[in-house]
């Protein structure tokens, strides 16, 4: 009953762990539910058989985390600074660590008339950061700069060949692992303007937290059990000795 009573508080310790950590996930979705560009992560759970002892094998839990590169709704904002893809595609962003991806497009210039984003990361065309030398200017949908009527640039609009292989590093930025690809992007178009927005359905998030926060309640409630379990195993051979 030691063992069996053992394995089951393991077992309720580690679901209760995982929990936590989707937790975690929910309440950043939901807090960033109003941020340009952010995409949805969520956790699936997988369980593994492995080798406890060379005669004992248990089984354990871990985790996935996923992220949701669905598009998100695009919003008017009037701002000619402000641009969203819609379509496949990512802007290539030039930071302190090397070239990065986004979907977010709330840029800004900085004092020598690059577009960047509000973090500072530049913003790359054809031949290296977007310039702008005049106000005068707009994007089409191609993602071609025009100033005073006349193109100036080409926006670098790109994709991967495994969504999967881009991390997230935070300000709404992805990292392209080893095993991913860099392409350039042709099912894509670049509207001025406008920003996409959060792709997260605060509803559904909600919900999720509900239910996790019932889920661990129950996970609980497993192992004060066990543990009950366990003092009572323990008085009862006291009593037989």
């Amino acid at each position: 009953m030691y063992i069996h009573n053992r394995l089951g508080m393991l077992e309720g310790v580690e679901t209760m762990l995982a929990q936590e950590r989707r937790l975690d996930q929910v309440a950043n979705n939901l807090a960033n539910v109003d941020t340009v560009g952010y995409k949805l992560e969520s956790v699936t759970f997988w369980e593994m058989l492995y080798n406890v002892t060379r005669d004992r094998q248990r089984v354990g839990k871990a985790l996935n985390i996923l992220t949701d590169q669905q598009q998100g709704n695009t919003q008017p904002t009037g701002n000619p600074l402000d641009l969203a893809i819609t379509g496949d595609g990512f802007f290539r962003i030039q930071t302190d660590q090397g070239v990065r991806y986004s979907r977010a497009g709330n840029f800004e210039l900085d004092p020598l008339g690059q577009l960047r984003l509000p973090g500072g990361g530049l913003v790359l065309g054809d031949g290296g950061p977007v310039v702008l030398e005049s106000a005068d200017f707009s994007v089409d949908r191609h993602g071609r700069v025009l100033v005073d009527g006349a193109m100036v640039n080409q926006l670098e609009v790109v994709t991967v060949n495994d969504l999967t292989a881009l991390v997230k590093e935070g300000k709404n930025l992805f990292r392209l692992t080893e095993e991913g690809e860099e392409m350039a992007a042709l099912n894509f178009q670049v509207r001025q303007g406008f920003l996409e927005k959060s792709n997260v359905n605060s509803m559904e998030e909600m919900t999720s937290m509900i239910e996790l926060y019932r889920n661990y309640e129950a996970q609980q409630k497993m192992i004060q059990a066990v543990d009950e379990m366990d003092d009572l195993a323990v008085r009862r051979v006291g009593k037989l000795a």
